[in-house]
């Protein structure tokens, strides 16, 4: 025999939801029931604002104080990370030389103190041998310029009757209005060639860190990782570093191609100094970024327009123009799709976009950049087989798709599939 245990309400007694009225809002933080007590969340009064809402507004005032400094910092660091970065890049094109002189019993940091010194003796030495050239006639074009102004002056009011300025009336001219903005300039001149040198050590000083501690550097931010995560690291560094080499080999055959082009014509054009000036223009065209296909045509058409005159100046400089669109719109492209494995419209559209986003060390590295990107994807995006259709393939091409819905069966399929492994065996012994 069962009893029921729970207690009958008293006779006369009410329940405050038997008096509540029907439809009536409950009191809040009331109990629905009696027993209830303890065992249900108390609703909340709407007209008053929830326990949380002071500690989360202090946390979202603190969240953007927080933000808006990490912005800052973030600027004011922004030419440091620029420095690491190129410090980076450099540390992992000289790695295959360090690890080269390794092998041969020399010591880590020997290694990396003779290929570092080296790439800056050997850049030393190039401007150098060019810097000297350079000075030479760029006095000898200043020294020129009234001269030539006044042979232009004379032609110009000679064939069209306009009256041009005179030289000592613009030089006149020049001192009253740009005085004061020249000395300012030349301050600025002096301020940017300091930060330029202290950057130079900064980038020469973390590259020789990089260097030197190689595989220990690159075991200390391992053990951070999982070993999953240890080896898609490795496998990304590798991946970067070859990329990196690729580019720089890019680099210099692209600057022996346009040395030759340009002592070919410079020595059919007869300008003095044409093999150094060829040299120049080829080395300083690839490797300083946006601005080195200016700096390196500018030298010899000063050499030109000094020790020739203004025709031989005109040629040398519709040269430089017409072979810089060769170069950006075929050259480049071709050998940067050869070495780096990019479409050469990518390879082109990526120099554009990175230089326009980030300047001119990203149009500088902008290549390296895309094509370990393109690694990474390759390596952990899925790639599926191509389905059969005369859309992925000329006529006359074997169709590189398989099989899916083939009517002519399986034997067909593998045909197919055989005579794609062929067409891309030959394309890759032509290439």
């Amino acid at each position: 025999m069962t009893t029921d245990s729970t207690p009958a309400p008293a006779t006369g007694a009410t329940s405050p939801q038997a008096d509540a009225p029907s439809g009536a809002t409950p009191i809040f933080g009331a109990p629905a029931a009696p027993g209830d007590e303890g065992t249900r969340a108390l609703q909340h009064d709407a007209r008053r604002p929830p326990r949380w809402w002071g500690k989360g507004l202090a946390m979202a005032v603190v969240a953007v104080f927080v933000g808006l400094f990490a912005w800052d910092a973030l600027g004011a660091l922004q030419g440091l990370l620029v420095n690491l970065l190129i410090a980076f890049f450099i540390a992992l094109a000289l790695e295959p030389i360090v690890v080269w002189l390794v092998r041969h019993g020399w010591k880590r940091g020997g290694a990396a103190a003779v290929a570092l010194l080296g790439g800056l003796l050997l850049t030393i030495v190039v401007f150098a041998l060019f810097g000297n050239l350079f000075v030479q006639q760029l006095v000898q074009l200043v020294k020129n310029v009234p001269d030539l102004y006044t042979s232009a002056q004379e032609m110009v009011e000679e064939r069209f009757a306009v009256e041009v300025p005179a030289v000592d009336d613009l030089v006149r001219q020049g001192a009253e209005e740009w005085g004061s903005e020249v000395a300012s300039g030349a301050l600025l001149v002096g301020t940017t060639i300091l930060g330029g040198v202290f950057a130079t050590l900064t980038i020469l000083l973390v590259t020789y860190y990089l260097l030197a501690a190689g595989p220990r550097f690159r075991a200390s931010i391992c053990r951070w990782l999982t070993p999953g995560r240890q080896q898609e690291v490795l496998r990304l560094w590798e991946v970067t570093q070859v990329k990196v080499s690729d580019f720089i080999n890019t680099r210099i055959v692209l600057a022996a191609i346009a040395t030759a082009a340009t002592f070919a014509f410079l020595a059919i054009l007869g300008t003095p100094y044409s093999l150094p000036l060829a040299l120049f223009t080829g080395v300083v065209s690839q490797f300083v970024p946006t601005i080195g296909t200016y700096i390196g045509g500018a030298l010899p058409i000063a050499v030109a327009l000094t020790s020739q005159g203004a025709p031989q100046a005109l040629g040398v400089l519709a040269f430089i123009l017409g072979y810089q669109q060769v170069e950006n719109l075929w050259l480049a492209p071709k050998v940067s799709a050869r070495a780096l494995q990019m479409n050469a419209a990518v390879s082109f559209v990526v120099v554009l976009a990175f230089g326009a986003v980030f300047g001119a060390l990203g149009a500088f590295l902008a290549l390296p950049i895309a094509a370990t990107i393109q690694a990474v994807a390759n390596t952990y995006v899925q790639r599926h087989e191509l389905v059969r259709s005369h859309m992925l393939h000329d006529p006359g091409e074997a169709d590189p798709g398989g099989g899916g819905g083939d009517p002519a069966g399986r034997g067909d399929v593998d045909k197919a599939r055989a005579a794609a492994r062929e067409v891309d065996r030959r394309r890759d012994a032509e290439a």
